[in-house]
């Protein structure tokens, strides 16, 4: 590949709008790829701009890292992905976003229990845990400690805060998962 269609680290990060940092992270998690120069500088491909893009799209809607790598494991090597290959492995996430939205609706439509609630496992928690299902299980906000021991499992981040996300339940009929 010619120079000219290669860009350095620091006009990757410039371009893509991320810290020099932040392109290390993705390369060592194997996100994105470069080659080294004689000179032991990295170059990368043109097209990581638009792995990079989908990454933070990725990131931005809550999708963890590893399963954006699983994604982008699945583009053709050697060429730039087009509209059909983006397509196809954007449609992995539909079911996972389908309900990361419904339990966003939950969340909406029910706020102003979910505020009084806090996730503390009582029972007037119609989002979280209705009928006290969880009190059982011992005190505090049970879904999210577990919510946290699975990401200390997984020690990608995922490009957003903490949140209580894992707390609602996507069907909204029993409170459990």
């Amino acid at each position: 590949m010619s120079p000219s269609n290669e860009l350095t680290v620091g006009e990757l990060a410039r371009r893509a709008g991320v810290p020099v940092s932040t392109l290390h992270f993705y390369e060592a998690k194997g996100l994105i790829t470069s080659r080294r120069t004689a000179g032991n500088q990295r170059r990368f491909r043109r097209d990581t701009l638009r792995r990079i893009a989908f990454i933070r799209i990725g990131q931005r809607v809550g999708i963890p890292l590893n399963t954006i790598a699983e994604v982008l494991g699945k583009l053709p090597d050697g060429r730039v992905p087009d509209r059909s290959d983006w397509a196809e492995v954007s449609a992995s996430w539909r079911a996972e976003l389908d309900a990361r939205i419904e339990q966003l609706l939950q969340l909406r439509d029910d706020f102003t229990d979910c505020v009084g609630c806090g996730c503390l496992s009582l029972d007037r928690c119609a989002l979280a845990n209705k009928d006290d299902q969880l009190g059982a299980n011992g005190p505090g906000p049970r879904r999210l400690i577990a919510a946290r021991k699975q990401q200390s499992a997984d020690p990608l981040p995922t490009g957003g805060p903490a949140n209580c996300h894992p707390c609602v339940t996507p069907t909204g009929t029993d409170g459990m998962r």
